[in-house]
């Protein structure tokens, strides 16, 4: 996928995908500035503390990355971008974000009974979504 541009330009959740992978790594090496992850955030479903979360940071700590235009260390970044990529795939199984934003609310029986963003705070949880994601595209439900 050749774009000239950096990850770290211009970015938004249909921009990332996980076909350039040695960018992807880059990205994560130079970390996510807050600047772009602001505008990730303002194009995804979540709240503030709702990311805060997922990256285990606490909502000062959020405050004080937003007021000092902080660079997320590469933990930090690796998680932006997993999110960010999974939502994409979700918004493409879907349809569209509209669809795809009820199902992570709805609680759902073939992952146990919770909310599928709730397990958007792990890496762990975020590959048993993919795989969901993965069986909803092939038509595969349990």
């Amino acid at each position: 996928m050749g774009h000239a541009l950096s990850i770290t330009d211009s970015l938004s959740y249909k921009w990332i995908d996980d076909k350039d992978v040695f960018m992807l790594i880059s990205a994560v090496r130079e970390g996510v500035k807050y600047t772009l992850f602001q505008a990730i955030a303002d194009k995804s479903p979540f709240s503030t503390t709702e990311w805060s979360n997922f990256l285990h940071l606490s909502e000062r700590t959020f405050q004080r990355y937003k007021k000092e235009q902080r660079t997320f260390d590469p933990l930090h970044s690796e998680k932006i971008l997993e999110i960010t990529m999974v939502y994409n795939k979700g918004v493409e199984v879907f349809g569209d974000q509209a669809n795809f934003d009820a199902w992570l609310e709805a609680k759902n029986v073939a992952l146990g009974g919770i909310k599928p963003k709730e397990l958007l705070d792990s890496t762990f949880g975020i590959g048993v979504l993919k795989d969901e994601l993965t069986r909803i595209e092939h038509g595969v439900l349990a």
